[in-house]
């Protein structure tokens, strides 16, 4: 088996030393080729430079970004001929979606139970979701959530104090800022399923591939209960950004059964495609990571999109 193993040097939780005993542990059972990135988008490339040599795992080491990355190279050319298995071994300070798919957050851990799951051929095929726009940007893959409006706007802040250490703590300040003052103002957003009535008038709306829908540290929160890797997408989206909805509907994500409910509350499960609309430009976000301002994203499930190892 031929394998490439992509490590994002600088994810929270990645060290020389793990990455060291992750490559020794995988060469003993493949043919591997480690690669360190070193600039944004390097891993897409390396995923995508791993289809075109035929090989048979991509393991990505590093955080959301990472894996984000390396899935988006793998379907860079859409789901066309055999693709190579995808491997995590988390490295990052959320990992939500190896969190998602029961993998251990320790990446010793994580690593023991890859090299299980290949030696067992233990392997799932996982929905994902896509994000396509009216214009030439082309298509991006999600693993976990994407997103417009105001946490698109916290994940650009987040980015832009990138010399800062990510972290639960980090995001917090940033959302509590952008709520207060939004970089962009409050989008009116207009929600379009096929077949139904266009919903307007949403100040927000989060798409989810799965829940927990992200981690506030040990906790995870919940927008879409119902959404998981072998259904279609959950809609999450709020008519109203008032301080108490926002608290009402922040209390019920981090309790212990994650049951949304409100008047201001437009939720959906197993959706198979929608459209997101608004009159001014609105910042969107795949897993994590800012894909820039759009006027219209359509937004789709595509079933049994990629094989993950495990």
């Amino acid at each position: 088996m031929r394998a490439v193993l992509v490590v994002n040097p600088k994810a929270t939780a990645t060290t020389a030393a793990g990455r060291d005993v992750l490559a020794h542990a995988l060469a003993s059972e493949v043919k591997l080729e480690v690669l360190e990135t070193d600039y944004r988008g390097h891993a897409m490339a390396a995923a995508t430079q791993a289809v075109i040599d035929g090989a048979d795992l991509v393991v990505a080491h590093g955080g959301d970004g990472t894996v984000n990355e390396v899935v988006n190279g793998l379907l860079a050319s859409g789901r066309r001929g055999a693709l190579p298995m995808l491997g995590i071994v988390p490295g990052g300070s959320a990992n939500v979606f190896a969190r998602a798919l029961g993998l251990p957050r320790d990446p010793v851990d994580a690593t023991h139970q890859l090299l299980h799951a290949l030696l067992d051929g233990r392997q799932r095929r996982v929905n994902l979701g896509r994000v396509d726009s009216d214009g030439p940007e082309p298509a991006r893959w999600f693993t976990f959530s994407a997103g417009v409006g105001w946490d698109a706007d916290v994940v650009a802040e987040v980015d832009r104090k990138r010399g800062k250490k990510a972290s639960p703590a980090l995001y917090t300040r940033v959302a509590v800022t952008q709520y207060l003052k939004p970089a962009h103002g409050r989008p009116q957003l207009t929600v379009q399923i096929p077949g139904e009535e266009p919903v307007s008038g949403l100040r927000l709306v989060f798409v989810s591939n799965t829940d927990p829908w992200t981690y506030l540290g040990t906790r995870a929160i919940h927008l879409n209960r119902g959404c998981g890797f072998d259904t279609d997408l959950g809609i999450f989206a709020l008519h109203s950004l008032r301080l108490p909805t926002v608290l009402r509907h922040l209390r019920q994500a981090i309790s212990r059964t994650g049951e949304q409910k409100g008047g201001k509350l437009y939720r959906r499960d197993d959706v198979p495609m929608l459209t997101i609309t608004s009159p001014d430009p609105v910042r969107v976000q795949c897993d994590g990571d800012l894909i820039g301002d759009r006027t219209c994203v359509k937004i789709s499930s595509v079933r049994h999109a990629l094989v993950v190892v495990g």
